[in-house]
């Protein structure tokens, strides 16, 4: 499959920024201006094709890991730092660096990068989370780390002239302290150039990004994007701790039926994507509501059928990824027409849509849940039975899950 990576990342990271906004209440499109200034940053800094490629890659992904310190995270404010507690109030929880760099672990990245996304909160002064000082902080880490607290400190989106002046006069007050002097006046340089902030606002970000990214589109083999798409299904399954192992569960169990059905080889690595990136949509969704312990309110139930219709919206710029993008976002559909979001019907789902359905629903009741305990096989199986009675679930699938699962 011809696939542009960086493509990948920019469609799943409308995700990534839904995440940002439920832990750290930031604008939308925090990762994108950020992976837009690192981008600018690292082209004045005299960075290769591959090297900023792979710094794009990073910063849309820098926060991949906050969704599992959520608990803790800093609800940081777009109020203006004025001392070091502040900064750090902006970006507390060192638990997310390491675990942003351990999801990405197996990303084909151009230059081999290490401990960017690691070491993205370290300060020039040393006063970051793992103290590490200066030029021993990577360059990337140090570019993303400065584009992320100006995004942070500021709203970006729209600033006048005078707010222009305050970015500046706040990197002033911070270099060689937590940012690189040289970073500072290479940020001033390239936004001396007006369209350097035009380029930040909202109706413009991703495709300045696009325009000026290097472009790397590359024949995949369907098993080596299997293999990226795995990495997200970490980055999904890290949000909450009750749904650590439910995208790899789901990706296990859809592999087993795939071979149950005789699936051709690239229709099983197909729908085993699918089922990597089933869920991408529930990173739009609070973990106060995912977490919950017991039953949720009516507008909860609102808010959490809408990560079906998060799922689609990421995964449908994709070009190839069309009957991915089906099978994945249809998951929660019902046959009589009452699942969600598009109240699909049974002649509008076919065999794989279907399956999707029963497999999540199945790997859903057998997980530890906060309300409940994981449900035996032959228990799960009542449910399903019960649901395929009611026309809901395609009744054949559920008989063929009891006959792989039990």
């Amino acid at each position: 499959m011809e696939l542009n990576l960086n493509n990948l990342v920019v469609a799943l990271s409308h995700a990534l920024d839904f995440l940002e906004m439920d832990v750290l209440g930031v604008a939308t499109n925090h990762s994108k201006r950020v992976a837009y200034i690192a981008l600018r940053l690292g082209e004045e800094a005299g960075l290769s094709r591959e090297e900023l490629f792979d710094l794009i890659t990073l910063a849309l992904l820098h926060d991949n890991g906050i969704g599992a310190g959520a608990a803790g995270a800093p609800g940081a404010s777009l109020a203006l730092p004025s001392s070091l507690s502040d900064l750090q109030a902006l970006d507390k929880g060192a638990e997310h660096c390491v675990l942003g760099e351990a999801n990405i672990s197996g990303y084909p990245f151009r230059t081999a990068p290490k401990n960017i996304i690691a070491d993205h909160h370290e300060n020039w002064d040393g006063s970051g989370f793992f103290h590490i000082p200066g030029d021993q902080i990577p360059l990337m880490a140090q570019i993303i780390r400065l584009a992320d607290i100006v995004e942070l400190a500021h709203d970006l989106r729209s600033l006048d002239w005078q707010g222009k002046r305050k970015v500046e006069a706040f990197l002033a007050d911070w270099a060689g302290k937590i940012f690189a002097p040289s970073l500072v006046g290479a940020f001033r340089e390239v936004s001396s150039h007006p369209a350097f902030w035009l380029d930040l606002k909202d109706d413009f970000i991703v495709g300045a990004i696009r325009s000026r990214a290097p472009t790397y589109s590359q024949d995949f083999p369907w098993a080596e994007v299997d293999k990226v798409t795995a990495i997200f299904s970490r980055i999904i399954d890290s949000k909450s701790r009750f749904t650590l192992v439910h995208s790899w569960g789901l990706s296990e169990k859809a592999a087993v039926m795939a071979s149950v059905y005789a699936f051709p080889q690239t229709e099983a690595q197909m729908f085993h994507i699918a089922a990597n990136l089933h869920d991408v949509g529930k990173l739009a969704i609070s973990n106060a509501i995912l977490d919950k312990p017991g039953k949720l309110e009516p507008w909860e139930t609102d808010v959490i059928q809408r990560h079906t219709y998060y799922t689609r919206v990421s995964l449908q710029s994709i070009a190839g990824f069309e009957s991915i993008t089906e099978w994945a976002a249809n998951h929660h559909e019902k046959l009589d027409g009452s699942g969600y979001p598009y109240r699909k019907s049974a002649e509008d789902l076919d065999l794989n849509s279907r399956l999707m359905a029963c497999l999540d629903i199945y790997q859903a009741l057998t997980e530890d849940r906060p309300y409940r305990a994981g449900m035996a096989h032959d228990r799960a199986l009542g449910i399903l039975r019960d649901m395929a009675a009611l026309g809901k679930i395609d009744r054949d699938i559920v008989e063929d899950l009891d006959k792989a699962f039990a």
